[in-house]
């Protein structure tokens, strides 16, 4: 939290001198009653001593002064609303790794079928595109609201040759500010990013895609997919086959989303795939906003107050 006029929150020092006061002010009251009477005597006069209840509507109208001297700072919060318009690229790899088997019911499949279960998590103002690479990057489906587009251009995917992934960055990165919101400016644009290991081809450095990204705000996101028991059969002429590891390789993804200024994430299987999705469509449906809450302490301060006159002059007929 922050104020806009801290300098008002000095007003919260009188709160202790105001509570020595008062007790100066109940030892004289105490003092003054044993003049005019012993205090045995007093069951005989009274039902039985208020207690606690004597202190509390002063205690409760202390708390409305400390919560309006707040107010009066003018405090800021950060809190989390639900975006209206933004754009997301889902950049997936397409490359021969990823039709290993090893998520099931391959690498590419499990891509496919969380990305699409993704399109559900984000607002329905979003537009979403979908860039596919190997040897090189393009774009499947341009950043659209039509759902069901994006779902059939995802389904279409299949594997290639090449990692691309420096082209694919550079290429979603440059798709979302292409696009315009309501209000005729570029809306935030993020790139998840999925795929399987480091680059393999391609004519832009992954480093120098990802500092573009970053010079155009958009954060990318990526997603490592695979275990390193991944393996694809290689066809050989003559009829014979190899057998080839493609065991995932995370730096490179890790530092297009340090550079970027995205984040970094491990899928190990179809369903671990599907959290970070989930999770993702949480994080990028809602932006951070530091809004004024002034009217929230105001209101709390006046209730307080109100409350505190009203136990006053329930319990002893007086205001405090």
């Amino acid at each position: 939290m922050s104020f806009a006029l801290p300098v008002a929150l000095l007003g919260l020092a009188a709160l202790p001198l105001l509570v020595v006061l008062y007790v100066l002010l109940e030892r004289r009251r105490v003092r003054e009653g044993a003049r005019f009477g012993a205090r045995a005597l007093l069951p005989n006069l009274v039902d039985r001593a208020p207690g606690v209840r004597r202190h509390l509507p002063v205690a409760v109208v202390l708390v409305a002064l400390a919560a309006l001297i707040v107010g009066v700072a003018r405090p800021r919060a950060t809190i989390s609303v639900r975006r209206e318009e933004a754009t997301v690229v889902l950049a997936i790899d397409v490359s021969r790794s990823m039709g290993a088997a090893d998520v099931k019911p391959t690498r590419l499949g499990a891509a496919q079928s969380a990305a699409s279960a993704f399109v559900d998590q984000v607002p329905r103002k979003f537009r979403i595109g979908v860039v596919s690479f190997a040897s090189r990057a393009v774009v499947a489906v341009a950043p659209t609201d039509n759902r069901d587009l994006v779902r059939a251009g995802i389904a279409s995917l299949h594997t290639g040759e090449g990692t691309a992934i420096g082209d694919a960055v550079l290429l979603a990165a440059n798709l979302g500010q292409r696009q315009r919101a309501s209000d005729g400016g570029i809306p935030p644009t993020s790139v998840l990013l999925i795929s399987d290991g480091a680059r393999d081809g391609g004519r832009i450095a992954t480093q120098a895609a990802a500092q573009r990204a970053r010079a155009l705000h958009v954060p990318v996101y990526t997603v490592l997919v695979g275990t390193p028991s991944g393996t694809v059969v290689h066809k050989l002429t003559g009829g014979y086959s190899e057998i080839i590891r493609v065991p995932p390789s995370p730096s490179t993804l890790q530092q297009i989303a340090r550079t970027s200024g995205g984040q970094f994430f491990t899928a190990t299987t179809d369903s671990r795939l599907r959290d970070v999705y989930k999770q993702l469509g949480s994080r990028l449906g809602h932006k951070r906003e530091t809004r004024e809450i002034t009217d929230l302490f105001a209101g709390g301060s006046a209730l307080l107050l109100l409350a505190g006159g009203a136990l006053s002059a329930l319990w002893f007929r007086r205001v405090p």
